[in-house]
């Protein structure tokens, strides 16, 4: 029996590891927003390097759940080739690729924070200062849900096994160039969900348990699509009716 597991765990060990970066993303963010953290009023080096950290840490916990059907995908592919000698994809390179693409997104966004903290459109606590701020954000993240190109990234993260025959690769570089091009789709689908923590709070957990599970349900809900309008158009009537309310 423990000989089973240990071969079961060898198998499938790529598959292990991001199930491992998952949980220990989310163990950091649950320890992290327990602490009492200080305001930042003035920011330095240090401080930009530490928020680059937790927003890379945060995507990985955040993003990588709504990816394991892919990585089972490229997994369970890879040991029936292996099993007939054939070539095939690193599939922990693919984990590598595609978190090297919201790392990308990591530091944009913590740039982006540094600047509109400089603006005083964020408080020293990361949420937003000013209600037009606000409103600016959440009309249009929820415009971008009804566009095009929200709609085709999203149809793209919904099928992996499309991905996958269209656009396989061998080897270490090829699963990084796969993991790489898969993130940009969901940067494409997702980059405006996340930031919608710059207006609620980069540290506030409920936020981004609940943006994890819009995320999932998105990709992974059969009626994914529609859910991700009927968002859009909630978060256009929250950010007319906020500023209508003022």
């Amino acid at each position: 029996m423990h000989r089973l597991r240990a071969t079961h765990l060898i198998k499938h060990w790529p598959l292990y590891t991001a199930l491992s970066i998952i949980l220990a993303a989310w163990y950091y963010l649950f320890f992290i927003m327990t602490m009492n953290m200080t305001p930042v009023a003035q920011w330095s080096y240090l401080d930009i390097i530490v928020l680059f950290s937790m927003w890379a840490i945060m995507m990985a916990g955040m993003m990588l759940p709504s990816a394991l059907p892919i990585m089972y995908l490229i997994d369970k592919i890879n040991n029936q080739r292996k099993a007939r000698n054939a070539p095939y994809a690193a599939s922990f390179y693919f984990i590598v690729g595609y978190l090297l693409a919201w790392f990308g997104y990591s530091l944009a966004i913590t740039l982006l924070q540094w600047w509109l903290h400089h603006l005083a459109l964020l408080t020293p606590m990361m949420n937003s200062a000013q209600l037009e701020f606000t409103c600016l954000i959440l009309l249009i993240t929820g415009v971008y849900q009804w566009l095009p190109i929200k709609q085709r990234c999203l149809n793209h993260c919904r099928s992996p096994l499309g991905f996958l025959t269209s656009s396989w690769q061998e080897g270490i570089y090829g699963a990084i160039n796969m993991g790489f091009s898969h993130g940009q789709y969901c940067l494409g689908c997702c980059w405006l969900l996340m930031a919608l923590l710059l207006v609620f709070g980069v540290m506030s957990l409920p936020w981004i348990i609940a943006l994890t599970l819009i995320v999932a349900l998105e990709k992974l809900f059969s009626y994914g699509l529609l859910f991700s309008k009927i968002l859009g158009a909630l978060l256009v009537f929250l950010a007319c009716y906020m500023w209508l309310m003022t």
